[in-house]
């Protein structure tokens, strides 16, 4: 029996290779952050082959706060189900109160070399939803359709709640699951042996199809997400500063959206810290000037100055270089390049300069911002 880890355990040791060369370590802290990121894979890979079944399907959370893969958004659960062609799949739950809930269909799976293909994607408002929140509908899986993806977006941490949601087969349900034979264990480990590999070459590679092709310190204008979702517009790019530089990202707010938001990420095209740092920041949680504008700042130090902090300060934690994305959801109009990012990289010492409303707040006022982002991600329970 032990020849059935086997390939698991070949594939983790091929994953560390994968880590270790990556192009971009400069340090021990970014060695250190893709081992921790690795930690993150095998988790996801474990998950998504031992916890799915073709014949009782259900909706699997593989990227939280401890599996981090594509860039994740701070503000999302994510949820996944896997479908079989020809098949007639049952999806229920009740409609909680957060800014948005969607559904993607998926064919293919993103890779080192393309995109996935979204082959269906809507939100809640294509919906019947009952006065008591609940929702029911069907979808027969078309040819190519291999992922059912859940998207469930907060705007405001402190109040939306998420709702409950269920997926099954309507031609299995009621039956028992197929006994466990050595065969399926067997393929099991096989197929988390090839996520493991296949999502690290995945995401190491995908920057470079988007955010990387555009100059540094310029995100793109808001554009359809590749393989995203209808109702979703996107700004992608990436920072390079040094310790003394700050990049100042100035949006208007859109209020034709439920949602929108900015985040910075690693190297490893991950979400930072986004709980005990500010790291990401929603239109509910930033502070919008009288002029309708939201000034971003990201730099690693405190652009006020060591005793103060401002509200739209984006914490580089360590992160010389890294990903920028800014994403609009539930759009009721499309957006221009009049509603996208105009950026500025200027001295760190120069940021209060160039911003007409700048008004620091107290570390004290900073310390109770994170407190409040740890305790509405814990209430979350994303992992």
């Amino acid at each position: 029996m032990g020849d059935l880890t086997r390939p698991l355990q070949d594939a983790i040791a091929e994953a560390e290779k994968l880590i270790e060369s990556a192009p971009f370590i400069r340090t021990e802290q970014d060695l250190l952050e893709g081992y921790d990121y690795l930690s993150g894979r095998i988790r996801m890979a474990m998950q998504m082959a031992f916890d799915h079944d073709l014949e009782r399907p259900l909706f699997i959370n593989p990227t939280h706060q401890f599996s981090r893969q594509g860039l994740d958004n701070p503000d999302a659960i994510y949820f996944n189900a896997y479908l079989k062609e020809g098949v007639e799949y049952a999806v229920r739950g009740v409609r909680g109160s957060t800014a948005d809930l969607s559904f993607q269909v998926m064919g293919g799976a993103y890779t080192a070399d393309a995109a996935a293909t979204s082959m269906l994607a809507f939100d809640d408002r294509e919906l019947d939803i009952a006065a008591d929140g609940s929702f029911e509908f069907t979808y027969v899986a078309e040819p190519g359709a291999k992922t059912m993806i859940v998207r469930e977006v907060y705007n405001d941490w402190d109040t939306e709640e998420r709702g409950r949601l269920w997926i099954e087969r309507t031609d299995t349900v009621g039956r028992p699951a197929t006994p466990l034979t050595r065969d399926r264990l067997a393929k099991r480990y096989e197929v988390a042996a090839k996520l493991l590999t296949g999502s690290i070459q995945t995401w190491l590679a995908f920057p470079q199809f988007f955010e990387r092709k555009e100059p540094a310190n310029r995100p793109t204008p808001p554009r359809s997400t590749p393989g995203g979702l209808s109702s979703q517009r996107s700004s992608i790019g990436h920072y390079d500063l040094t310790e003394d530089q700050a990049l100042i990202v100035t949006v208007p707010e859109c209020t034709d959206c439920a949602y929108q938001a900015i985040q910075i990420g690693s190297d490893w095209y991950v979400s930072t810290d986004y709980e005990t740092h500010q790291t990401s920041l929603t239109k509910a949680q930033a502070v919008v000037d009288p002029d309708g504008l939201i000034r971003f700042v990201i730099s690693e130090r405190s652009p006020a100055g060591p005793d103060a902090r401002i509200a739209n300060w984006l914490e580089c934690t360590g992160h010389r270089t890294g990903s920028i994305m800014l994403r609009w959801q539930r759009l009721e109009r499309d957006l221009g390049p009049e509603d996208g990012p105009v950026v500025e990289v200027v001295d760190l010492a120069a940021v209060p300069d160039r911003l007409p409303h700048f008004t620091p707040i107290t570390t004290e006022q900073y310390a109770e911002r994170i407190a409040a982002r740890q305790r509405s991600v814990a209430r979350r329970m994303l992992s």
